[in-house]
């Protein structure tokens, strides 16, 4: 059988603040499978992010796994050292933010910001690192790849920041891929032709997704499965297709 390539089982994740603790994910279970697309779909403030948060080992000073696992490609990262998680964050783990300027250094040409990710990573050379990002520049679509490479961040759109930022983090052709409402800052039209890249960067890679959002919509054009989550908990799983016509929870409900 395959084995998956991250598996959460039982998650528990709480805030410590002055005020004691404060659950913020409960008892939250999912697991994706080789080349999968995952939807995690919520209201703001259900925990969806913090969940991806917890699998890059990311979380802010005052946030902490308090119980459960979370184990990519069958090893339970709790274990692993900081070293080993370094090494997997950038390389097989990936993740695009919902806001792209806070992924890119403003006083950087993008040349430079991308072409760090396979020499630091892979130990390439200039010319390699350099070849690559005009390839992955052209497979997000972007015009006049010489042009962008060359140029600061302030000077390029919302929408073309964001294909930047996902060719960022596929550079390292990770296994997974976490997306944190990546469409958030964006018109629709720059948000439509961001989820079909998406689609179609998946098929192309093989990369395995986690989609996180709170818009049914774009995790049904991109996403082979779905984990609804309300108030902390996972309350709804299973194939796009079976969950939406058999939705049991009031709240899948009302996302309609």
């Amino acid at each position: 059988m395959t084995e998956p390539i991250v598996e959460i089982e039982n998650l528990h994740i709480s805030f410590f603040a002055k005020i004691g603790e404060i659950p913020a994910v409960i008892d939250f279970s999912m697991k994706v499978m080789p080349g999968e697309c995952m939807g995690l779909v919520g209201e703001s403030g259900c925990g969806k992010s913090t969940v991806a948060l917890a699998i890059m080992r990311d979380l802010p000073g005052i946030g902490r796994i308090t119980k459960g696992t979370i184990k990519f490609r069958g090893r339970d990262m709790g274990e692993m050292s900081q070293e080993e998680l370094r090494r997997l964050r950038g390389s097989q783990i990936s993740m695009v933010y919902q806001e792209p300027m806070a992924s890119l250094n403003p006083t950087m040409r993008i040349a430079s910001q991308l072409m760090e990710v396979p020499i630091i990573h892979e130990k390439v050379s200039t010319e390699e690192a350099r070849s690559r990002v005009l390839e992955m520049l052209k497979a997000v679509k972007l015009p006049d790849p010489e042009r962008i490479m060359n140029s600061y961040p302030h000077q390029l759109s919302g929408g073309q920041q964001q294909r930047i930022v996902i060719a960022m983090a596929l550079l390292s052709k990770p296994a997974l891929l976490l997306l944190d409402e990546p469409t958030t800052a964006l018109d629709v039209t720059v948000e439509a032709g961001i989820v079909e890249l998406v689609k179609d960067l998946g098929k192309q890679f093989g990369t395995s997704m986690i989609f996180v959002s709170h818009n049914l919509g774009l995790i049904r054009e991109t996403c082979d499965r779905i984990t609804v989550m309300y108030s902390g908990e996972a309350v709804e799983t299973g194939n796009i297709d079976d969950v939406i016509s058999r939705m049991r929870h009031p709240y899948t409900q009302g996302l309609f």
